[in-house]
């Protein structure tokens, strides 16, 4: 049935035209055939034809100058060339195809897991499930935080204020009564509610849900600087390749051989395997980090999560368990502790499974208060706010009233207490704060007056795992802020229990400050403690940071967390956060703890650290190959190698480059970020010792050992191709290369195959001219030799870069 006519509908009528109840909601096996009838709730993705897909590698400026080079090859008669510049063609779609399918099902992965969950009344019992499974006739209860999962008749509750401004353009949030329509993507800024679902997936109002995931494919900042370098390489080979064209001309040499010759020597200089590599870097640092139960909601996070030097962190659940235990309830006047524990249940609401509410309520039974409860209900209940800072129920029962729960400050507020008393309740409520308590206050109304019921202390312990991860993170050179909302006595305990730090400043102390003129962001960056802390101070808090060049990241867990989130450089949904939060964040983890937040800062500095080695690589090799090439032939007039060959080095080059994406790296030990002038330095410095070593090797072949123009060039091409792959392991480390950690079986597998296929090649004079045993050997060890030459000049370069950078 079409929404806009359950608008008009009585609650009772949709409920009956639905099939469903209020009280029990569906029966699991009723979901089920629904799921059935109606379909996922979900919008299909319109996916193309793996066929076209495969076919569209084909098809581009580098395609275009192979398929070139191929047809050239057929006109001269060289079947031999066509066949394997035909095969590198072939080579080419089949790994960009593959590598493109894998970064597609990590995003898939990550997309099932940032997926809307739902709160909905299954055979008479709330129970969380993913939004997909929502089915038209399920009962959800939705509130603050959430994004509804479905097109939603509103049938309990007092209002919702919902922004949709995704879905409507509506900058300003909209107050939802009963009987009204919430649309499916919108977010719920305040209030809590039940409703009813009328219409899933592409039967919605709208007809798309949103999706978490929805920049899972934006390209981050290296990757960006990546895609600058193979820019710079592109230029670079055509500018070369051009002057080596028109020497050729002007030499008068054959057009067609130096077209196909230029072409080849193009596509072998342009790095092709370029978004490959950036493909299954990326996609599998992703996976990795989800493995570590950190999902990226971006790519871009994991660059951010490399360069982040400051990690404000939440308390509650992040470096505390989140678990809560109550100390003995303290009554004032006529109350006894055992009152104090009632209305405090009575505050409560077992649904919505909050830890402080459970606490509460998991008492009763260690008081006797179990049945005296049952006596009486909620007719009304209003939520927890960071904003209000308490929950308001009106009750029914023997008699008729409202209580109150919340923040101390908040309710002695709310209170007719005397100025006595209020003294006592701050002095006891400092007390637990110095031995690390929070403390909740609980109130009465009666007769229209509020009054003071007690308070209930709750100790929130320290993760056992907090202290190491804490100590984890700062090794790596990363500061943590904690930022609570509890007292500043409270956090100042567990700030020093952790390691954290003990310079405390609540933002009252700072609005003060602020106030009388003084530099709140260096307050800021020297504060180890921020407390009694507002969401909309965690965006203040960012922005300070962020002033004095900081890339900070921030935990989160609410929808008012949501801009700070944005702001951070790295946003962090912590596990149990919000839907809202999630969607603002970079990251959401899927388990509790700061050891997550350890886990995904390593594996993303690898990540840099292995997108540095390729770009380090790719820069040499193309100086080492190119530049001596066009040399000889501008300056000796002689082919170092032929067109056949360039192919063969480009197709056995592509294999060990893409297995970089599995190398074993070094950690970072300090936040990491480009710095090209350091990367362009040392590439330019070992292709240029690679060029000097290839002219070195090309007159021992030519002046000492006289060998034929043909024995020659396969003298260059294997050097060429075990010098290259050699090369990796200097560029994968900016430490000498017999370090650990020693590389991947991936990464080394590869470069040993493949330089055993070139040795067999040039051995036995496939498609190219034999060179016998002894010569390999010399070509073998000469190349060992220079790559421990390239290690000193790595370290030379870097050990001088560091005194100047």
């Amino acid at each position: 049935m079409d929404p806009k006519n359950y608008k008009a509908m009585s609650i009772e009528d949709t409920l009956k035209d639905l099939n469903t109840s209020i009280e029990t909601g569906l029966s699991e096996e009723e979901a089920k055939k629904r799921v059935e009838k109606y379909g996922l709730n979900e919008i299909p993705e319109k996916k193309k034809s793996p066929v076209l897909k495969f076919l569209s590698y084909f098809w581009g400026p580098i395609p275009w100058m192979i398929e070139i080079a191929a047809v050239l090859s057929i006109i001269v008669h060289h079947w031999e060339d066509f066949w394997i510049i035909f095969s590198l063609l072939i080579l080419n779609a089949v790994v960009g195809f593959w590598e493109e399918k894998k970064a597609e099902d990590v995003i898939s992965f990550l997309q099932n897991k940032m997926a809307v969950r739902a709160r909905v009344l299954r055979d008479g019992k709330w129970k969380v499930i993913p939004g997909k499974f929502v089915v038209p006739g399920d009962i959800v209860r939705i509130r603050m935080g959430d994004i509804v999962p479905a097109d939603i008749k509103l049938i309990d509750g007092d209002f919702l204020s919902v922004d949709q401004s995704a879905l409507t353009g509506e900058s300003l949030p909209v107050t939802k009564k009963l009987g009204e329509i919430l649309f499916s993507g919108s977010i719920v800024k305040k209030g809590e509610m039940t409703g009813v679902v009328i219409a899933t997936g592409l039967h919605t109002y709208f007809g798309k849900t949103v999706k978490l995931v929805e920049e899972a494919k934006t390209v981050s900042t290296y990757q960006k600087m990546i895609l600058k370098v193979g820019n710079y390489l592109i230029i670079l080979a055509l500018i070369l390749v051009a002057a080596v064209f028109f020497v050729a001309i002007y030499r008068q040499e054959s057009i067609i051989e130096t077209l196909r010759f230029s072409l080849v020597l193009t596509v072998a200089a342009i790095p092709a395997a370029l978004p490959a590599v950036l493909s299954v870097t990326m996609a599998v640092g992703a996976y990795n980090l989800a493995k570590k139960q950190a999902i990226v909601r971006k790519l871009t996070a994991i660059d951010e999560l490399a360069g982040v030097d400051i990690l404000c962190s939440d308390k509650t659940g992040t470096l505390t368990q989140n678990k809560l235990t109550p100390g003995t309830p303290i009554g004032f006047g006529n109350f006894e502790r055992e009152d104090v524990i009632f209305y405090g249940a009575l505050a409560s609401r077992e649904e919505d499974n909050d830890p402080i509410d459970m606490a509460i309520l998991n008492s009763l039974d260690k008081y006797g208060l179990k049945d005296k409860i049952k006596k009486f209900r909620q007719k009304n209940f209003v939520p927890f706010d960071p904003v209000r800072k308490r929950t308001e129920a009106e009750i029914e029962g023997e008699k008729n009233f409202r209580v109150s729960k919340g923040a101390p400050q908040v309710i002695l507020d709310l209170c007719e207490i005397s100025k006595e008393e209020r003294e006592k309740a701050e002095k006891i409520v400092e007390g637990y704060a110095k031995h690390g308590y929070r403390a909740l206050g609980v109130a009465i109304k009666e007769d229209d007056v509020w009054k003071f019921v007690g308070l209930i202390p709750l100790f929130d312990p320290p993760r056992p795992d907090a202290p190491r991860a804490v100590k984890a993170i700062k090794m790596m050179g990363v500061k943590i802020k904690m930022v609570t909302g509890d007292h500043a006595s409270i956090a100042k305990h567990i700030g020093e229990m952790l390691g954290i730090g003990k310079k405390v400043v609540s933002m009252g102390e700072l609005e003060e400050r602020r106030k009388s003129g003084r530099d709140i962001a260096s307050i800021v960056e020297e504060s180890d403690i921020f407390a009694e802390v507002f969401p909309e101070h965690k965006y203040e808090i960012v922005e300070s940071l962020q002033k004095k060049g900081h890339l900070v990241a921030m935990t989160g867990d609410g929808v008012n967390d949501a801009p700070a989130l944005k702001k951070a450089d790295c946003g962090i949904a912590v596990s149990g956060a919000t839907d809202a939060a999630r969607a603002a964040a970079s990251v959401a983890l899927l388990e509790p703890g700061l050891t997550v937040i350890a886990d995904a800062i390593k594996e993303a500095r690898k990540i840099f650290a292995r997108m540095e080695s390729y770009v380090v690589y790719r820069i040499t090799e193309t100086i080492r190959v190119l530049f001596f090439i066009a040399l000889s032939i501008m300056v000796f007039n002689f082919y170092p190698i032929n067109a056949l060959m360039i192919v063969l080095i480009a197709l056995l080059n592509d294999v060990p480059i893409l297995a970089i994406a599995y190398d074993n790296v070094n950690i970072h030990k300090k936040p990491v970020k480009w710095n090209m002038h350091k990367v362009l330095m040392l590439s330019s410095l070992l292709g240029i010792a690679g060029v000097i070593s290839s002219f070195l090797l090309l007159y021992i072949a030519s002046d000492i050992l006289h060998l034929s123009t043909a024995e020659i060039q396969t003298f260059i091409f294997l050097k060429l191709v075990v010098a290259g792959h050699l090369t990796i392991f200097v560029t994968r480390s900016e430490r000498f290369l017999w370090s650990k950690p020693y590389p991947s079986g991936a990464l080394f597998w590869s470069a040993v195959v493949t330089k055993v296929i070139a040795t067999l090649i040039a051995a036995y004079g496939i498609l190219i001219s034999p060179i016998n045993w002894w010569l390999i050997a010399l070509i073998w060890g000469y190349a060992m030799i220079w790559m421990f030459v390239l290690d000193q000049v790595k370290a030379w370069s870097l050990k001088y870069m560091k005194s100047i950078y």
